[in-house]
């Protein structure tokens, strides 16, 4: 509107006027642009951030209401992977990650077969990198007041690595699940939170089982560390 109206006063002003004129509506232009960037770039965010909270991967909890922190606009590139150190030292800069960054996909796999576990993939959807350690703190089911299942006393040692999570990339872990056939549990669903290497865990998010059975049973159940490999993978 500010260049459409100085080209029409340019028809009774002299060129020096013009040339003034064309100026500020430039600079206003170039204002308006940059806010209308900016408009786009928050109207992103937001959307990236309602994605996450409202799909069936990682619906946050009551505890992540209080969980602080600005959100990042996810943002999933292909060259995205994963490194695994030995401490924090080794990835300098790279922050633990929050979960709100993270998508969670659990698939129920060899229901009702020896081998019967949750498959867990929490992928890096942020836009910068960060780390995962130790195992998830996994409760089955919808009681939330439940203690945290057990690490596997089976599992491989290297609990203390730091797993560096580029963008896009991908860190795995198992819940196993022991059926009795009596007295058991049922659910469709668990919620997860990472821990930190202190141990406390962050907050939880509720996760809905994937798979031909997405239903799953157990007596006992406990978490394999997390690994850049898929556990059980035949």
């Amino acid at each position: 509107m500010t260049t459409y109206h100085a080209r029409r006063t340019a028809r009774s002003v002299a060129l020096a006027a013009v040339t003034a004129a064309l100026a500020l509506g430039l600079t206003a232009c170039g204002g308006a642009d940059d806010g209308s960037k900016a408009a786009v770039g928050d109207h992103t965010a937001g959307t990236a951030q309602s994605r996450f909270a409202s799909d069936g991967y990682g619906k946050a909890g009551a505890e992540q209401a209080h969980s602080g922190g600005e959100k990042r606009a996810r943002s999933a590139i292909a060259s995205g992977g994963t490194d695994e150190v030995a401490s924090a030292g080794a990835a300098t800069g790279v922050q633990q990650c929050r979960g709100d960054e993270m998508q969670v996909i659990a698939v129920h796999q060899f229901a009702g077969q020896q081998g019967d576990h949750l498959l867990v993939t929490a992928s890096n959807e942020g836009t910068k990198s960060c780390w995962v350690t130790s195992y998830p703190a996994v409760k089955l089911g919808e009681d939330v007041d439940s203690a945290a299942l057990p690490h596997s006393k089976k599992d491989a040692p290297g609990g203390d690595k730091h797993i560096t999570l580029r963008p896009g990339g991908k860190a795995y872990s198992a819940v196993n699940l022991f059926d009795y056939g009596s007295k058991n549990h049922t659910a469709r669903s668990f919620a997860i939170a990472l821990r930190g290497a202190d141990g406390h865990n962050g907050p939880f998010y509720s996760v809905d089982t994937k798979g031909q059975k997405p239903q799953f049973s157990w007596n006992e159940a406990d978490v394999l560390n997390w690994s850049t490999k898929k556990p059980y993978n035949f």
